[in-house]
Formats: C-alpha cells, structure tokens, sequence
C-alpha cells in the first residue's frame, strides 16, 4: 500500500493511496475465508460451503468489506506515518478499481490545526474586589421567608404586594381573544385566578391595575401585548379585561426566627446566618472565578490565530442551534418567532461554535505541553456524582455512556477545566475595587 498526502489548504488534506492487486486480492480472500467459516448455503454444513460459491454468493458484501478495511488500514497507516490527527469522517473517491491493475482511492479529510501556543501564562485578568455584607445575608434570609410565605384573606382594598383572587374574559375589540389566538384560551378567560400587583406580573399592567379594589368590585384592565409576546398573534394589540375582585390575600412571611432556621435544617438562627454567609461566600467565589476564567479565555482567542476544521465548526454550530432552539421552546416560544429569528440564530451559533472549536483545540494543546491529564479517579468520582444528581445507579450510568462514547467526553471536560485552573492559577491577577 502506496500512501501520499496532499495539502489542500487550511486543515483539509487528501489521502492518496494506491492498492497492489496483490495486496488486495490477500485482502478479498481473507474476508471471503471469514464469511465461510460462518455461513451455510443450502447443501452444505456451516463452514464447509465451497469458498468459490461464497466469492458467487457474496461477492458484492466481500467487496464492500474490503474497501471498508482498506480505508480503516490506509487512515491508521496515515495517522501512523505522516503524524496526521483527523478530526472528519473520511469522504471516499474511487479512481481506479479494474481487474489486475492497482486499485486507487482518494480520502478527504480535516486534520487537527497546525499552529504555534500564545503565551498562556501571566495572563493579565482584573478581580473586583468584593466581600459578603451583613444586608447580603439579610437579603438571603428573606429570599428564604418568601419560599415559606403564605396568604391570608383581607378585608381591605388591594396594595403592593397582595395576591388578587380574580374572575376575568378577555376581548379586543369587542371580540373574544380566542378568536384572534385560538391557543391563548388562558389569556381568554379563568376563574379563581390567583395575579400579583407587580406591573410584570402575568400580563403587563394587569395586577397594577387592581390596586385599590376591594373584595367584589369590577374593574377593566386595558393590556397591550408588548413585541416578542406569545401568542404572536396577539403582539401589538390593545385588550380589554373584564375582571371581578373575588378575594384580597396579603402575603404574610414566617418570622425569622429559631424555629424558622429548624424548618432549613439549622440548629438555630445563628447558625442558619453563618450556613447562609458561607453559600453567599462560595457564590462570590465561584462568580469570580469564572469571571476571571472568561477574561483568560477572551485573552487566548485573541492571542490566537489558526485556520479551524469547518466539519467541526459545523457540527458546533448545529449543536448550538439545537440548544438555543430547545432553550426557547421550553420558555414557550413559537415555531413562528423562532423561525422568523433563524437567520440570526444561526449566526450567533456559528460565531459562539467557532470561539468553542477554537478554544479547544488550545486548551488540549496547553494541557499536553504541561502534562494536564484526567485521572480514571477523577473520571470515576465525576460518575459518581453525575449518578447522585440523575438518581440512577452509577454501573447503570457507565453502561449508557460507554454505548455513546460518553466517557470520553467526560475525560475531556476534566482536562479543559483542570487547563483552566492552572491558567487561572498562573495568571496576573489584579485586585481592583
């Protein structure tokens, strides 16, 4: 097997490979002896069918595998001889393929990018200097007595921060709102529905609007759905709410006290202050860290310059459209507004997917130059910890990630964060207020 490599520009190259008809013919008869050892036509017992038969039989199966060994032989003894690191499937080109005369294929592929490391270490990166304060903690505390908050019915006019029990039916212009949105039948209309007073509250304005009102009352609330609105039918239009005040209910948080620290789990209130500082503390330095990591990263892009394999640049972008995509359905965008966004979604995907291709390909380098691996420990810890959050057994998680090459994804985001830390740790860090 004769192999030759062509640079093709950027991280594309062509294999060029040529096959003796004596090497392939060894080949043709290797796997023709594999399939008899296994196979039994009519007549013959397995593995006693005569190997001409076989050759008739399977011919078209025989010469497919040979090809598909051929390949597999050719790129090892590329990645082999010529130090290539292929990042792309192969695409196959026949050339020439005639009885008794060499057999000649072509492969195109994308090889990892040649290019020289920036200096990565001493990267300057500016830490504001930040601390927890006590109104930190208070402000914790009560983000904690709203989670425990409960109503109560009141006797009174509505006022910021109650919960309005209401009855509503929704028109524009005189006609039903599932007239113009079929599918906003919960905009439309409902019984017994609980709205805040925060002007953002469920529809803009609508709770604003019921300040003021008592038990019983009926008032119109005027709401203009604002662009991006869903259903997009609706953007842009003025409607008119019929709404009935059944209930005011004040909001009525828990006392902050010992027995409400019990209810979190703390011995006393003291102790759920110093357990909240120390969640406050942790926050603050993980924001910082990955803050300065983000300055790091900005810093190697930019220090950088090397062609990208576009396959994998390709593969990111769909990747992140299908992110983005599914981010927004679950928030309740529509197809529609999704669709009208595609051209700029796919360019914001391709932008993001690129500094992602780019990003790696330096890390791992940084990461080989110092000797940055991960560990079967620490790749084994990180599944353990993944079973605990998904709640399945750990050997069930290993055999699902061994099926679609999960392990190796793990190895990988191990060494990109562990490269990471010890640029952060060898960064010029600057402490500014």
């Amino acid at each position: 097997m004769n192999i030759t490599i062509d640079n093709l520009g950027g991280c594309k190259k062509l294999i060029r490979v040529e096959v003796s008809p004596e090497e392939y013919q060894r080949e043709f008869d290797s796997v023709a002896t594999e399939i008899q050892k296994s196979v039994a036509l009519p007549g013959f017992r397995p593995g006693k069918t005569p190997k001409n038969l076989i050759i008739k039989r399977f011919e078209k199966e025989i010469a497919e595998e040979v090809r598909e060994n051929l390949i597999r032989n050719s790129l090892r003894r590329a990645i082999e001889e010529h130090k290539l690191v292929i990042v792309s499937q192969p695409e196959y080109e026949e050339v020439q393929f005639v009885a008794g005369q060499p057999y000649l294929f072509l492969l195109r592929v994308e090889t990892a990018p040649e290019f020289e490391l920036p200096e990565y270490k001493g990267i300057p990166v500016k830490r504001k200097l930040a601390s927890v304060t006590e109104q930190d903690i208070e402000k914790a505390l009560n983000v904690l007595r709203e989670k425990q908050a409960t109503y109560q019915t009141v006797n009174r006019p509505v006022e910021k921060g109650d919960i309005v029990v209401v009855n509503f039916v929704g028109y524009v212009d005189s006609k039903p709102l599932t007239e113009i949105a079929p599918s906003a039948k919960g905009l439309a209309e409902q019984k017994n529905f609980w709205v805040g007073t925060d002007p953002e509250t469920f529809l803009p304005g609508f709770g604003a609007q019921l300040l003021g009102a008592c038990a019983g009352e009926k008032r119109q609330v005027a709401v203009l759905f604002p662009a991006g609105f869903q259903p997009q039918e609706l953007v842009g239009l003025q409607a008119t709410y019929e709404v009935e005040v059944v209930e005011v209910k004040q909001k009525v948080l828990p006392e902050l006290n010992d027995e409400f620290a019990k209810s979190w789990g703390a011995e006393n209130l003291e102790k759920l202050r110093e357990g909240v500082r120390r969640d406050l503390e942790r926050e603050l330095h993980y924001t910082q860290k990955k803050n300065i990591q983000a300055q790091i990263i900005q810093t190697l892009l930019s220090r950088a310059q090397f062609e990208l394999p576009e396959s994998l640049v390709a593969q990111e972008t769909r990747d992140i459209v299908y992110d983005i995509v599914a981010e927004n359905t679950r928030r309740g965008v529509s197809k529609e507004l999704l669709e009208q966004h595609k051209d700029e979604i796919f360019r914001t995907a391709m932008v993001n997917a690129r500094d992602r291709v780019k990003l790696n390909f330096i890390l791992f380098k940084i990461a080989e130059k110092e000797g940055i691996k991960a560990t079967p420990e620490e790749i084994m810890r990180r599944i353990y910890t993944m079973a605990t959050l998904y709640q399945i057994p750990a050997d069930k998680l290993i055999k699902e990630l061994q099926k679609r090459g999960g392990i190796e994804e793990i190895q990988d985001k191990l060494i990109i964060e562990k490269t990471l830390e010890f640029l952060e740790a060898n960064a010029a860090i600057e402490d500014v207020p």
